[in-house]
């Protein structure tokens, strides 16, 4: 019988905080697909304010925010978007710019550190004067932090030269911020400069944040003014939404003091499992809340067998591919936690080993 859940699937697991749910019972609300709801314009200004923008757009998700983003950059269908071959947009939002949009993606190698090489993105770019058979470049895609990398952090100087390399061309860029505020606190730079850059930004609450949902969109006036539109068009334009915003302004008050803990933490884990047989963690690459773990092949697990035999336990864990697993840090856990999410893993690789008549 399981007495003790240790959850590190993601960051997105957290429970919304007393604090949140009383902000919710009490929020100030209106019909926001009106423009009236006074808490969700509270949060839409502040989230500008913070990341240096005119103006912001909750909305009901990242997926969703990217995809608003994309779309309002590339009115026109056809239109091509360079991007990271890891990138969560390229990976895991279902196609959704090439589904809903006629957005063609043209992908560019991410490094192991998540940025993307600036004569790669160049030589991306397509020649306008071939237009009869070339889609038209409109977009560059950065994420950051960048989670398939290991949330790794993107440098405000790598940024820049992105943002000049797109302007140099007529370009816009994009930044998914699904974990900005991490890459933010890991980096010791304030957010607006991460994102100064950057033509819009999707910033996700339900993450490091931990509010239960939603992200916010910031960019122009004028861009959010488009970006409004295609909100309702893809169904994510709700009534009284500021009992979401209300938990989100608690979240920004309660929770960004806590990342930096988040990642102190992450790295205790990284040492770690580092130091159990069967298992290898690049410790130096723990930059902010998430760890991959590789398992050695010669530990006789895979993947899902660990994941299976981990929930045993009590530890909730994502597999991230052959041999690779994931843990994600956040606000609801402990240093405690920490030491038994490891004593877990021990126990795992042990019997494992003694399965198979290892020493």
């Amino acid at each position: 019988m399981v007495v003790r859940t240790v959850d590190l699937r993601s960051d997105t697991v957290t429970k919304p905080t007393e604090a949140m749910r009383n902000a919710m019972a009490n929020a100030e609300v209106d019909d926001d697909v009106l423009g009236y709801d006074p808490t969700a314009q509270r949060l839409e200004a502040e989230m500008a304010r913070i990341m240096g923008k005119e103006a912001g757009l909750f909305v009901p998700s990242g997926t969703m925010g990217n995809l608003i983003s994309v779309l309002t950059h590339c009115q026109i269908r056809g239109s091509e978007i360079i991007l990271g071959d890891y990138s969560h947009i390229h990976i895991y939002e279902n196609g959704g710019i090439s589904t809903l949009g006629g957005v063609h993606p043209r992908t560019v190698k991410n490094n192991e550190d998540g940025t993307m090489d600036l004569d790669l993105i160049e030589a991306a770019i397509r020649d306008p004067s071939f237009e009869i058979c070339y889609p038209t470049t409109r977009l560059i895609c950065l994420e950051n932090s960048q989670a398939h990398s290991g949330g790794r952090c993107l440098s405000a100087e790598y940024t820049d030269k992105v943002g000049e390399l797109a302007k140099k061309y007529g370009l816009k860029l994009h930044i998914d911020g699904a974990r900005i505020f991490n890459a933010s606190v890991a980096l010791g730079v304030p957010v607006h400069r991460l994102v100064q850059a950057a033509d819009s930004v999707s910033v996700c609450l339900s993450k490091g944040l931990g509010a239960p949902v939603g992200s916010v969109v910031v960019g122009s006036k004028s861009f959010i003014a488009r970006a409004k539109i295609l909100r309702k068009t893809l169904g994510g334009g709700m009534r009284q939404i500021g009992v979401l915003c209300a938990a989100a302004f608690t979240a920004l008050q309660e929770n960004l003091v806590k990342l930096e803990g988040d990642h102190r933490k992450a790295k205790i884990l990284a040492a770690e499992l580092n130091k159990i047989k069967g298992l290898k963690v690049d410790v130096a690459t723990v930059e902010t809340n998430i760890v991959y773990c590789d398992i050695l092949k010669g530990s006789r697990i895979s993947e899902t067998e660990l994941v299976k035999t981990l929930e045993q336990y009590g530890l909730l864990i994502l597999p991230e591919g052959p041999l690779r697993v994931r843990f994600v840090l956040h606000h609801q856990i402990s240093e405690s936690d920490v030491h038994y999410a490891v004593s877990c893993l021990q126990r795992a690789l042990a019997g494992v080993a003694e399965e198979n008549g290892d020493k």
